[in-house]
């Protein structure tokens, strides 16, 4: 008796460690995750649209149809990048991911407070050369820290109605994401 419980509590406990170690390894190890999916369809440092989203045809798992979406798959191994979206009448919500799909920020139009949600994205080592400026404060602008140099910027606008879709994707298509007009240690310069 005490042996067949034994094989019991040895079974259990090498099939939850199995288990726990494919679902770890599986994000890592799948070559279709949403980078890859979305390296067709997308320019680097650029917002492409995505296709509305309906049963069959998504390229993100769990779009919700009410959305208009829009990608921007960043690359900051040649300098900071900076952000414009829009905010649209109903609701925008901007989310970070890096090239493993690991959400580190997110950012909508409520918390922006503002017309258009602005922000600088560099690596931390980008943010460190940044000199300190006295005349620039957090309230400036807002400076996001990726924890790797490639991912994606999830862009999305909120359809409330069905007939308000165009506007959505219009709103999205106004955004702006790329290398900076002037470099981020001047822009507070030019504010005096």
């Amino acid at each position: 008796m005490i042996r067949l419980l034994f094989a019991i509590a040895a079974g259990i406990v090498l099939g939850g460690i199995v288990h726990l170690v494919s679902v770890l390894a599986l994000p890592r190890i799948a070559t279709q995750d949403a980078y890859s999916r979305l390296t067709a369809i997308t320019s680097v440092n650029g917002v492409s649209a995505l296709p509305l989203t309906e049963p069959g045809n998504a390229m993100l798992p769990f779009m919700d149809p009410a959305f208009a979406l829009a990608v921007c798959r960043y690359d900051l191994s040649n300098g900071p990048i900076k952000l414009a979206v829009p905010v649209s009448q109903s609701y925008t919500s901007v989310s970070f991911y890096t090239r493993s799909d690991v959400a580190y920020y997110a950012i909508n139009d409520r918390s922006a407070g503002r017309r258009v949600i602005e922000l600088d994205l560099m690596t931390e080592a980008q943010h460190a050369e940044l000199p300190e400026d006295e005349d620039v404060t957090a309230a400036d602008r807002l400076i996001i820290d990726s924890p790797t140099a490639t991912g994606l910027i999830v862009l999305k606008a909120l359809a409330a109605e069905p007939g308000l879709m165009p506007q959505a994707q219009a709103t999205l298509a106004a955004a702006k994401c790329g290398a900076p007009a002037e470099p981020p240690a001047r822009q507070g310069a030019t504010k005096r």
